[in-house]
C-alpha cells in the first residue's frame, strides 16, 4: 500500500504519534543499538563526510551513527522522539568527549531551518514515521543544495522485513504505509523526486550479531527493544508463547553461526541522494562506485566465511600449488595486500608506469608475509579485512572516470600498458574472490 486510505483527522495524527513514541520509548534501546555499531560505521564510512561538515542524524536514536560521525570530525547535530534515548546519547557522547547536539525532533517537522545540513542521515530511523511524504520533504528541505541525504531502509524481504511480517500476523497494522516500502527503489524514487539532482540506490546486507543463541536473541529483543516489547505485552501467554516460537525458528533457519552464537544477515536499502542545485561536488563515477561495492563484496564474504572456520580450519595449510600457507596467513596476506593494490592502482591512473613489481618480488613479499604472520589470530585479521578493505573501497571511489581509463606500463602484466580499472579488477578486487575459492576448495564447503 502506498498511502493511507483515507485522510487522518489531526486528532488520529497525534493518537498515533503518541503511540508510536510510547513503542520507541519502550525497552533500552542504548543496550539494543550496542549491536549494531559496526554497521553503522560501515554506512558512514561510504559517505564520503568531510571533517567540519554539518551532519544531522535524524531518528538518531542512542546516537550510533551520531557519533561515529563525530569522531571523523564532523559537525553533529541528532533528532529523535525518543528523550529517554536522547539522554543515553548525550551520556555516550560526553564520555566520550564528543561535542554533539542531541535533541528532540520528529521526522516529520524537522525543527532546523532550511537548508542548514550538509549531511543529512538516518540509519534504520525516519523509515517508521507514518507520513513518508512528510518525511522525505523534512529531509530534502533541511539539507543544503549541493548536500546529500543518505538513508538505510530495511527491505520487506530482507531478515528484518519477515521478522516484521510476522508480528503484523499477530497485531493489526497501524494504519499508517508499511516502513518497509522506505526499502522498495520505486517507492523511494517516488518518494525522493522533487528537489533532488541526482539518487542512488544500493540494496547492501546489515549483519546483525550476537554473543548468545537464537533463542536469547529472542528474549534479548523482546526486553530491549520497543516494538517487540510492547507485540509481546498486548498478547496473553498463549499468544507470547507462539510468537516466541515463531521468532526462534526465523533467527534460527538464519543463523550462521554455527558456535553457539547468533550471526544473521539482514538486507537493507542504501538510499543516497543529492539535493539539486548549490556547489554539488561532481558527480561520483559510476564505474567507481561499481568497483568499491564489488571489492566490498569480496571481503565481505571472506570475512563472513573465516568466522564461520574453527581454530583447526584457521591454522590447516592450503598444499596447493605449492602453497603452504594456512588458512589464517591467506586471510592474513588478503587484508593486508588492500593499500599496496590501491597504490598500484594509483600510479596507474597517474600515466607512471610500473617497473619494479615482478611476480619474483611477489613470491618473496609473500614468503615474507608468511614468516612473521604464521600465529595471526582470527578476530584480528577478520578486523584488518574489514578495515583495510574499507578503506580500499572509500580510495577507489574518489578515482574519476578519466583516472580509470588512464594506462601506463605495468610489470605484472609483463610490461603490457594497462588501465587503472584493469589494476583495480585484477587485484584489490579479485584478490578476495581468488583466495575465498582456494580456500573452500581446501575445506571441501
Amino acid at each position: 500500500m502506498n498511502a493511507i486510505a483515507s485522510a487522518p483527522t489531526i486528532t488520529e495524527i497525534e493518537g498515533l504519534k503518541s503511540r508510536l513514541k510510547t513503542t520507541w520509548m519502550t525497552g533500552n534501546y542504548g543496550l539494543f543499538a550496542g549491536y549494531m555499531e559496526k554497521g553503522a560505521e560501515e554506512f558512514f564510512n561510504r559517505l564520503g563526510v568531510r571533517p567540519g561538515e554539518r551532519l544531522l542524524d535524524v531518528a538518531c536514536g542512542a546516537g550510533q551513527l551520531a557519533i561515529v560521525a563525530a569522531r571523523a570530525g564532523a559537525d553533529v547535530t541528532g533528532c529523535d522522539i525518543a528523550t529517554n534515548w536522547l539522554e543515553q546519547a548525550r551520556a555516550r557522547a560526553a564520555a566520550e568527549g564528543l561535542k554533539i547536539v542531541f535533541e528532540e525532533g520528529d521526522a516529520e517537522a524537522l525543527p532546523y531551518a532550511d537548508s542548514q545540513f550538509d549531511v543529512v542521515t538516518s540509519l534504520i530511523g525516519a523509515m517508521f514515521a507514518p507520513r513518508p511524504e512528510l518525511v522525505a520533504a523534512e529531509l530534502t528541505r533541511v539539507c543544503r543544495p549541493g548536500g546529500r541525504i543518505a538513508m538505510a531502509n530495511w527491505t520487506a524481504g530482507g531478515f528484518v522485513g519477515k521478522m516484521f511480517k510476522t508480528i503484523s500476523s499477530y497485531i493489526a497494522p497501524s494504519g499508517s504505509p508499511s516502513p518497509v516500502l522506505w526499502g522498495n527503489e520505486e517507492t523511494v524514487r517516488r518518494r525522493l523526486r522533487a528537489g533532488i539532482s541526482d539518487l542512488r540506490c544500493t540494496p547492501r546486507f546489515y549483519r546483525l550479531e550476537y554473543p548468545f543463541r537464537p533463542e536469547d536473541v529472542v528474549e534479548f529483543f523482546r526486553v530491549n527493544y520497543g516494538p517487540m516489547t510492547r507485540a509481546f505485552a498486548s498478547l496473553d501467554a498463549s499468544g507470547q508463547a507462539k510468537l516466541r516460537s515463531e521468532f526462534i525458528a526465523l533467527w534460527s533457519a538464519h543463523n550462521a553461526s554455527k558456535t553457539g552464537t547468533t550471526i544473521v544477515d539482514a538486507e537493507y536499502l542504501e538510499v543516497i541522494a543529492t539535493r539539486s542545485g548549490g556547489d554539488a561536488k561532481p558527480a561520483a563515477s559510476r564505474r567507481a562506485q561499481s568497483l568499491a561495492n564489488r571489492i566490498e563484496e569480496g571481503a565481505y564474504a571472506l570475512a563472513r566465511f573465516a568466522e564461520s572456520l574453527s581454530e583447526t580450519d584457521w591454522r590447516r595449510p592450503l598444499s596447493q600449488g605449492g602453497d603452504s600457507r594456512s588458512v589464517g596467513v591467506i586471510v592474513h596476506h588478503v587484508a593486508s595486500v588492500y593499500p599496496i593494490e590501491i597504490d598500484l592502482a594509483r600510479a596507474i591512473a597517474a600515466g607512471t608506469a610500473v617497473t619494479d613489481v615482478t611476480w619474483e618480488a611477489v613470491a618473496e613479499m609473500n614468503a615474507k608475509h608468511a614468516s612473521e604472520h604464521a600465529g595471526a589470530a582470527k578476530s584480528g585479521t577478520i578486523a584488518l579485512l574489514r578495515k583495510n578493505s574499507r578503506e580500499a573501497s572509500a580510495a577507489v571511489r574518489a578515482f574519476t572516470d578519466e583516472q580509470l581509463d588512464t594506462a601506463a606500463p605495468f610489470s605484472l602484466a609483463f610490461g603490457a600498458p594497462v588501465t587503472a580499472q584493469f589494476v583495480i579488477e585484477d587485484h584489490a578486487l579479485r584478490h578476495s574472490w581468488h583466495h575465498l575459492a582456494r580456500i573452500r576448495k581446501t575445506l571441501s564447503r
